[in-house]
This record gives C-alpha cells, structure tokens and sequence, in this order.
C-alpha cells in the first residue's frame, strides 16, 4: 500500500506566504495560498493511494478537505523534521504499508505524474526526492520509516536537499531523484510561475 502525506498549513490571513505578503500585501498573499492549497488538493484527490493530511495548527473537520478522500492529522513535534518524521511513522504504522511520499502545498509544478515517478522509484530505489530549486525539497519519499534524515538538520536553507542526500550516502543506500522544480516563497516564484502558464 502506498501514502501519499501532505502538509498544509492552516489558511489564516496573515501567518501564511509571509513573505510575499510584504511584496503583494496579505489579501493577495492569501489569495494565492488558498489557489495552491486547490490546486494540491486536486492533484492529490487524484492519486490512488492513501491519502493523509496534516494540518499545523488543528484539524479542520469543515474545510474543503473532502474527509472521505483524506485522512485527516495534526503534525506533531518541536520542528518541521520532527513533524515529518512523526508523519512518516504514522504512515508506515499500519503492517500493509510499503511506501510513503511526503509533499507540501507550495510546488504548482508538481504533477499527477511526477507523484506517480516517485511510488514507481520507490520499487528500485529506498527513497526518492524531489529537489527545489531554493536548496530544499519538494517531495520525499521512501520504503520504511528513516527518523535519522529528520535529525540534526537546519530548516528552510539551502542546503537541506544536499545534506538529506548525504545522510542517504552515508547511510550505503541510493536515492531516485526527481526533476528539480520551484516553490512558491518569494514574489520572483510567483511571477515566474505567472509567466510560465502565459
């Protein structure tokens, strides 16, 4: 069985895209995470697989997020590693499960597709990451529950997908990587992404 994790955080004006809202102001900025959080939900509702969502502040029973297609959980933990790390336990706690993906809600260039490239590495390759172009990750993914490539890490800089694929190396396994894609953080992301769909 494969799991499909996303992290969300919970729409509130003003405590996300924080930082394009200093360039676009918060209405607009909440605008366009409200148009990324559809956009994930509808790439992830057409995945055949398991279907498990964190939110980060609380679990929200009334949204948009159809609870008959997602399961719905609260990320737990100090940092964002250890919310993942924790994630990934909660996916691979169930004896049937086999692979697990993690991915968040700021990549609108991930596809049906890629998400579909990455459960079929998983069948080669112990893990699989999707490479941002700011230095972090996308998506990852992998075959059992890997609590060392949480631990010890510096969050949200550039060298979080270099230091993830170093802990996979040193730990004498391979990694399937991913077409390097953008994220959405900075007014530059957005403007490039504007201009890619024109």
């Amino acid at each position: 069985m494969s799991n499909l994790i996303i992290f969300i955080r919970n729409p509130e004006k003003g405590k996300v895209k924080t930082r394009l809202a200093k360039d676009l102001g918060e209405e607009e900025a909440f605008a366009i995470y409200l148009s990324l959080l559809a956009r994930t939900r509808s790439l992830a509702s057409n995945s055949p697989v398991r279907r498990l969502l964190f939110y980060s502040q609380f679990v929200d029973h009334n949204d948009e997020w159809d609870e008959t297609l997602f399961e719905k959980h609260l990320q737990q933990g100090d940092d964002l590693g250890a919310r993942m790390s924790h994630a990934f336990e909660i996916a691979f706690s169930r004896k049937d499960e086999h692979k697990a993906v993690i991915i968040g809600s700021d990549c609108p260039q991930l596809s049906e597709t890629i998400i579909e490239e990455a459960f079929s590495a998983l069948d080669q390759h112990p893990y699989v990451l999707g490479p941002a172009t700011d230095g972090g990750y996308y998506l990852l993914g992998m075959r059992a529950a890997a609590p060392f490539l949480f631990e010890n890490m510096v969050w949200s800089t550039s060298e979080v997908a270099a230091q993830t694929l170093a802990k996979i190396a040193e730990a004498s396994e391979t990694c399937y990587l991913l077409p390097e894609l953008s994220d959405i953080d900075e007014l530059e992301d957005w403007l490039n992404w504007q201009n890619a769909k024109s």
